[in-house]
């Protein structure tokens, strides 16, 4: 919702002060006070806005407004304060007693700008015009090298993520597998006894004929471990230990 008027500006005077409005609005204000803007013309009989009555009484009725030129000691302290402050005019109104803001801020634009550029000094920095352009320079090329290490680090980060990515992801698995003997090495120490009393050692127990890994005694022999040689098992030759 936005704000509400401050009064009903239907009816309403526009335009210049009359010297009967202007007497109106100062006998009431001598003898009630300044009050509230909103009901202050409907009180003093004016048709005029509360906004209206409270411009025309700031900035050309009240008693203590300083009338003339402003002096060369009131821009000077105008300058310094604007320096200090920039382009708040209500402030700097309440260092210059009987200026107001309105009054200040159009001295300023038309007179004290002209007068500094005349001195070769920037109305908005309050520095040496050559200062501020090389001051600006300066500025656009930080601004520059900012931005370029900013794109630079995230050309970096992206990178750094991507790696992080291919290091993370799982590797390719070989699901061809194969089944083999498992391996054990038999010592001559160690060897194998079949039944009757032959050596054997372990690819001859499986019935691996002429296997290169044999360490038999008597490979000839053994190398029909178990009838696999004829084709015939005689569990009778086995004997149960």
């Amino acid at each position: 919702m936005g704000r509400s008027p401050c009064c009903e500006k239907a009816h309403t005077n526009k335009g210049a002060w009359t010297k009967e409005e202007d007497d109106r609005l100062i006998a009431h204000i001598r003898a009630y006070g300044e009050g509230c803007w909103r009901s202050l013309p409907k009180a003093a009989g004016l048709l005029r806005c509360g906004k209206s009555c409270r411009l025309r009484w700031i900035n050309y009725l009240r008693p203590d407004l300083k009338r003339g030129n402003f002096t060369e000691e009131e821009d000077e302290l105008i300058i310094k304060l604007h320096s200090l402050l920039g382009n708040k005019w209500s402030l700097i109104a309440g260092r210059l007693p009987g200026r107001t803001d309105n009054e200040i801020k159009n001295y300023w634009n038309t007179h004290i700008r002209r007068k500094l550029l005349s001195r070769g000094i920037d109305p908005a920095t309050h520095r040496p015009l050559n200062e501020s352009a090389s001051d600006a320079r300066t500025i656009s090329f930080t601004a520059a090298a900012k931005e370029e290490t900013k794109i630079i680090s995230i050309g970096r980060l992206e990178c750094n993520q991507e790696k992080r990515q291919r290091v993370e992801r799982c590797p390719d698995l070989n699901l061809e597998l194969q089944i083999s003997l498992p391996y054990q090495q038999h010592t001559p120490e160690t060897p194998l006894k079949s039944g009757g009393g032959r050596t054997l050692c372990f690819p001859c127990s499986l019935g691996l004929q002429n296997s290169k890994d044999c360490i038999c005694s008597n490979s000839s022999t053994n190398s029909d471990f178990l009838g696999l040689k004829t084709g015939l098992l005689d569990y009778r030759s086995l004997e149960m230990k």
